[in-house]
């Protein structure tokens, strides 16, 4: 995959959003919102060659809380803020960081605009598809093979007589929301999504860059490039999709050798009544073709969530995970094996 195409539909969006008719908007209004995360469960983790690890407990975790405000400036323009706090019980260690940042210009629903850090194109893309982020992040991001925000110039909107068309392009640093910091090029991510019906959703994504890797003291090596696919059914009691990545030289921007990583993840979820519903989800990764030929991840999990009120939900989620690694001792290579469980309540409020 060639970056020039993407780099060049980028700034063309971006340009031509400059000249769309303006939307209106509640100009003067100031919006307060949150979300938490969090989790009570049992894990179990162990090695085939060490036994089992310190990650093992029982354990209240906070993985996040988002607090929210959006000013509107006028009837075009308005400023997001949004913090994220997360500690984990595994290390003991609380942050509190911007997670986005940014000035947004709604010149129409075809073209929104963002300065600063905010969503990327695909991975909060295909959260809305799966609807239980609390649960568990997608694959990509859960693997780690893309940033969920950076800092940059982004753009999306819906296009079509039906806006059957779903776009998001962004021109960012590359090293995500954490990271604000510069190097000598940037990175690029697009996604299209084409939904033909009200529940059918169907969209490919698009990423090239250096990650922000490439400095005058460590020049960039490889340039990173990821496509990603997904199909998805999503109805208000039904949902059910399928995503596919493959990537290469997502962490060997700097190094000699390069490398391929790939995956898939597949997810359904049915409402049982009003209250209840059933989800499970199963994914696949090579993280390493070439520098661990040996590597393997596998994770899944089966959930009954429970609506106890508006803005409150719990599940009962069972969750399993796996991967293998090559290691090596007195002389003799083998795969190491990690293997997990874990079991709890997992839960999510929002006001």
């Amino acid at each position: 995959m060639h970056s020039t195409p993407l780099r060049a539909a980028s700034i063309a969006a971006i340009v031509l959003a400059l000249a769309s008719p303006v939307a209106s908007a509640d100009a003067g209004k100031t919006r307060i919102g949150g979300r938490m995360f969090f989790d009570l469960s049992s894990l179990e983790e162990r090695y085939n060659d060490t036994g089992k690890t310190d990650a093992s407990s029982f354990a209240l975790d906070v993985k996040r809380f988002y607090v929210d405000i959006a000013h509107a400036l006028d009837s075009t323009w308005k400023l997001q803020l949004t913090t994220d706090f997360t500690w984990s019980s595994s290390d003991g260690e609380t942050q509190l960081f911007v997670k986005k940042a940014y000035l947004e210009g709604k010149f129409s629903k075809a073209a929104v605009l963002r300065v600063g850090s905010a969503d990327m194109p695909w991975i909060s893309f295909v959260d809305k598809a799966q609807g239980f982020r609390y649960i568990e992040k997608s694959v990509v991001d859960r693997t780690k093979f893309g940033n969920s925000a950076d800092w940059g110039v982004h753009l999306g909107g819906k296009l079509g007589a039906g806006q059957q068309f779903d776009y998001a392009v962004a021109m960012v640093n590359g090293a995500g929301y954490k990271d604000p910091g510069r190097s000598k090029s940037v990175d690029f991510e697009g996604r299209i999504a084409y939904l033909p019906s009200s529940r059918i959703m169907l969209a490919l994504g698009a990423y090239s860059g250096r990650r922000g890797k490439d400095l005058e003291s460590s020049p960039a090596i490889h340039t990173t490039q990821r496509v990603s696919a997904m199909a998805a059914y999503v109805s208000d009691r039904t949902r059910a999709g399928i995503e596919y990545f493959k990537s290469d030289n997502w962490n060997e921007v700097n190094k000699p050798t390069g490398d391929h990583a790939k995956g898939w993840s597949v997810w359904a979820s049915q409402a049982l009544g009003e209250q209840f519903t059933l989800t499970a989800r199963v994914d696949r990764t090579t993280p390493s073709h070439v520098r661990d030929p040996r590597s393997a991840e596998r994770y899944a999990h089966l959930g009954l969530e429970y609506s106890l009120r508006d803005n409150l939900d719990l599940a009962l989620v069972w969750k399993n995970g796996a991967t293998d690694s090559s290691a090596s001792r007195d002389g003799i290579a083998y795969t190491r094996h990690r293997r997990g469980n874990e079991v709890g309540i997992w839960g999510q409020v929002s006001f």
